[in-house]
């Protein structure tokens, strides 16, 4: 069985993560979004509601498990028994840092990682900046899920 891990803070779930989620499905039997839980991070959003928009995006989907966890991400894999890792690739700065991580990841645990490029449509949208117009009471409903929205 092919499991893959994607994890992230989803603070909060974006349409590029949704985007890279929907393309992995075809790699894989399973997919887990893992949630990551940073007690030293002040997020926007609790770990219960990331997962909660999380769950509610793909609710129709049974490839899908939600989980959170803390400290390593390949502590995590191992925990699961995941076959890869998935990361979403924006830009060129995103792939330089990804590159290290994923190296060192498999040079800790021979875990190996999945790169998705987003499309164009998405590769601006990230969770920070879905924060800052939030924060700011702009209109944030054409970047992110119907589940986001609905708060």
């Amino acid at each position: 069985m092919l499991r893959f891990v994607f994890p992230g803070s989803f603070d909060p779930i974006t349409l590029g993560h949704q985007e890279i989620i929907e393309r992995a499905l075809s790699l894989c039997d399973e997919l887990i979004i893992a949630v990551g839980e940073n007690k030293e991070k002040k997020n926007m959003f609790s770990l219960a509601d990331r997962m909660d928009f999380i769950r509610n995006t793909f609710q129709n989907t049974s490839k899908i498990k939600v989980a959170s966890y803390e400290g390593l991400t390949i502590d995590f894999c191992k925990k699961v028994d995941a076959t890869a890792l998935v990361r979403g690739l924006r830009n060129p700065a995103d792939f330089e840092f990804e590159k290290s991580v994923a190296q060192t990841n498999r040079k800790l645990s021979g875990i190996e990682t999945v790169f998705l490029l987003t499309s164009a449509e998405h590769s601006f949208v990230s969770s920070s900046i879905v924060r800052e117009i939030i924060l700011h009471k702009g209109d944030f409903s054409s970047l992110v899920p119907k589940a986001v929205r609905l708060t």
